[in-house]
C-alpha cells in the first residue's frame, strides 16, 4: 500500500511514539476493505508498539478502523482510508494517541481537558479537501485530551448513502450528537469556543485589559502578516486581531506564482506567516473580529465580542471572501448544493450534473477540474464571451462534458431540501431557462470585507477602501492595505507589499505625531 520511501518516513516519526496503540480494524469481503488492511498492516510493520486487531462486530461502519491506546476506549476513528490531504491526519492521530505531545497552547490543552459533557463528532470529508485536514486533526486531538469526546472522520466518496441521507453537498461537514454542528474549515481554538460556553466571556475580558499599541493591525492574511512583521521590526508595540489567521489563503490550493517558491499551498503559506509573525513577539488575537472603528485622538477597535481595543494608528487588511450571486434560493442551499470550493467539494457531486457560474480564471479551471469528476459541467458567464485565459479556454472546450452558455444572467437556485436545478436568463433574447443539476459553484470573483468601516472611512461603491500611494485612508492615523482596498490586482505578492508599505506609512505617522506633541 505505501511505497519504500513513505514507510521509511513513517518509521521515523513512529519512533516518537511512547505507549502502546492498539489498531482495532472492520472490515469486510470489499476492495476498500483489503486496501485498508494493507494500509494498517504496513502502519504496523514500522514500529512495535503498534498492533492491529479485528473489531469488524463492533463497527457500523466497514472499513473503519479505530485508534486506541492499551486498556482505554476507542476515542478516534477513520471511516474510510486516509490517504490524500487526509494521510497526515493519520499519523499525527498516531503519534498522539502514542503519547507523543501535541503542539498545542497548553492554556488551550488545559481548557480541552476542563471541557464537561459527552461530545460524539463526526466529520465528513473527502480526500482532495485541503480545508478537511484542520477540522479532522482539531477534533481528534480533543479526543485523545478529553476522554468525553470521541471522533470519527468519515470518507463522504466512500460512504455516499450517509452522504445522501444527512443531505451532506460540502466539506467539511461536522455532527454532534447526531446534530449538524458546522461546515468549512474550522480551528482548534475556534471548535472549542464553540462548545465551551464560557470561552467567549474569558476571550473578551482578556482583550479588554490589554495596554494600547501603537499600531494594530486588523487582518491576518498576507498583507496584514506583512503590515505587522514591518512595524514590530521597528520596536514598537504591535498587535494584530483576526476573524482568522491566513485569511482566504487558508481557502487557496495551488500557489505556484509567489516569487521564489515555485510552489506551495495556501494552509503552508499561512502557517508560515504566523510562524514569522509569532518570532517578532506581535500580540496575535486570533478568532476575533472587528465591529467597528472608531477615530480620535486614541483609535478605539470594537470587537463583535463586546470588547474594545486602543491605538496610536490602525492598519486595516481584512481581505476580501468569495461574491455571492445574491438570488433567490441561493443563502437557502449554501452546503446543500450551493459551494463556493470545487476541489474541496467536487468528489461529493462524482456522476452528478453541476453548474459553475463564472467565466474567469476560476471558473474554467472549475469547470475542467470538475469535468473529470462530475457527469456534466454547465458553464455560464453574464459577459457574451469567457474571460479565462487562452489556454484554459482551449482546454475548456476540449471536454465532451461541458456546455459553455455565455450572456447567461443566473436568478434562481431550485431545490427541495437540496439544490435541483438552477434558472437563467439570456440576456439578448430575455428568455428564462432551467438547468436540471444537483450542485452550483459559484466562481464570480471577491467582495472587500469593509462592512465594519462603512460609516467611518471613505469606500467606493464597490465597498473596498479608498487608499493613497502610501496607504494612507481618508481618516488620519488610520491604513489600509490589500484586497479590501482599491489597490489593483489582487494577488498574495501585491497584498504583502502593500501591507510593509502602510506599516512604514503608520510607522511614519507616528514619529511626526510624535515630533508634533
Amino acid at each position: 500500500m505505501l511505497d519504500a520511501n513513505i514507510k521509511n518516513q513513517l518509521k521515523t516519526y513512529l519512533e516518537r511514539i511512547t505507549q502502546p496503540i492498539e489498531i482495532v480494524a472492520s472490515v469486510d469481503d470489499g476492495e476498500k476493505s483489503r486496501e485498508m488492511k494493507a494500509l494498517l498492516g504496513d502502519v504496523a510493520e514500522q514500529s512495535n508498539m503498534i498492533t492491529v486487531t479485528d473489531g469488524s462486530d463492533e463497527a457500523v461502519r466497514k472499513p473503519s478502523f479505530a485508534l486506541k491506546r492499551k486498556g482505554e476506549d476507542a476515542r478516534v476513528r477513520f471511516a474510510g482510508l486516509p490517504m490524500g490531504h487526509e494521510f497526515p491526519s493519520l499519523i499525527l492521530a498516531l503519534l498522539q494517541v502514542g503519547g507523543h505531545p501535541p503542539k498545542a497552547d497548553q492554556d488551550l490543552i488545559e481548557q480541552i481537558r476542563a471541557i464537561e459533557g459527552t461530545f460524539e463528532f463526526e466529520t465528513y470529508i473527502s480526500l482532495s479537501c485541503h480545508n478537511c485536514p484542520d477540522v479532522v486533526q482539531a477534533l481528534n486531538l480533543m479526543s485523545v485530551i478529553n476522554p468525553n469526546i470521541r471522533h470519527t472522520m468519515i470518507d463522504g466518496a466512500l460512504f455516499q448513502d450517509e452522504v445522501n441521507e444527512r443531505q451532506v453537498m460540502a466539506v467539511p461537514t461536522v455532527f454532534l450528537n447526531g446534530e449538524h454542528f458546522g461546515q468549512g474549515r474550522m480551528e482548534l481554538a475556534e471548535i472549542v469556543a464553540k462548545i465551551d460556553s464560557r470561552a467567549g466571556a474569558r476571550a473578551a475580558e482578556k482583550i479588554a485589559a490589554k495596554d494600547e499599541f501603537d499600531v494594530l493591525v486588523v487582518g491576518g492574511g498576507p498583507a496584514g502578516a506583512a503590515a505587522a512583521i514591518y512595524a514590530a521590526r521597528k520596536g514598537i508595540r504591535t498587535g494584530i486581531v483576526a476573524e482568522r489567521f491566513g485569511g482566504q489563503v487558508m481557502d487557496t490550493l495551488a500557489i505556484e506564482n509567489f516569487i521564489s517558491v515555485k510552489a506551495t499551498e495556501g494552509p503552508q503559506l499561512a502557517m508560515a506567516l504566523e510562524e514569522h509573525v509569532k518570532e517578532y513577539g506581535v500580540d496575535i488575537m486570533n478568532l476575533q473580529r472587528a465591529a467597528a472603528v472608531i477615530p480620535g485622538d486614541r483609535i478605539e477597535v470594537r470587537l463583535e465580542n463586546g470588547a474594545s481595543l486602543k491605538a496610536r494608528s490602525v492598519i486595516i487588511a481584512t481581505g476580501a471572501r468569495w461574491r455571492e450571486m445574491n438570488v433567490p434560493g441561493e443563502k437557502e442551499y449554501r452546503g446543500k448544493g450551493v459551494a463556493y470550493c470545487p476541489h474541496c467539494d467536487g468528489p461529493l457531486f462524482k456522476g452528478k450534473r453541476v453548474a459553475v457560474v463564472g467565466g474567469g480564471n476560476s471558473g474554467v479551471e472549475a469547470a475542467i477540474d470538475l469535468a473529470g469528476v462530475v457527469a456534466h459541467v454547465t458553464l455560464l458567464e453574464f459577459a457574451d464571451s469567457l474571460r479565462a485565459d487562452a489556454v484554459l479556454q482551449k482546454k475548456l472546450f476540449s471536454l465532451p462534458n461541458v456546455t459553455v452558455v455565455t450572456n447567461a444572467q443566473t436568478t434562481e437556485v431550485t431545490g427541495d431540501a437540496k439544490v435541483n436545478g438552477l434558472i437563467y436568463k439570456d440576456r439578448q433574447s430575455g428568455e428564462s431557462h432551467r438547468v436540471e443539476l444537483e450542485g452550483i459553484f459559484v466562481q464570480i470573483g471577491l467582495l472587500p470585507n469593509t462592512d465594519f468601516v462603512k460609516d467611518t472611512i471613505e469606500r467606493t461603491k464597490f465597498g473596498e477602501i479608498a487608499v493613497d500611494a502610501h496607504g494612507r485612508t481618508s481618516v488620519p492615523g488610520i491604513f489600509a492595505a490589500g484586497d479590501c482596498t482599491t489597490v489593483p490586482y489582487k494577488q498574495i505578492v501585491i497584498a504583502m507589499g502593500e501591507g510593509a508599505k502602510a506599516s512604514l506609512s503608520a510607522f511614519d505617522h507616528l514619529i511626526r505625531e510624535s515630533v508634533e506633541a
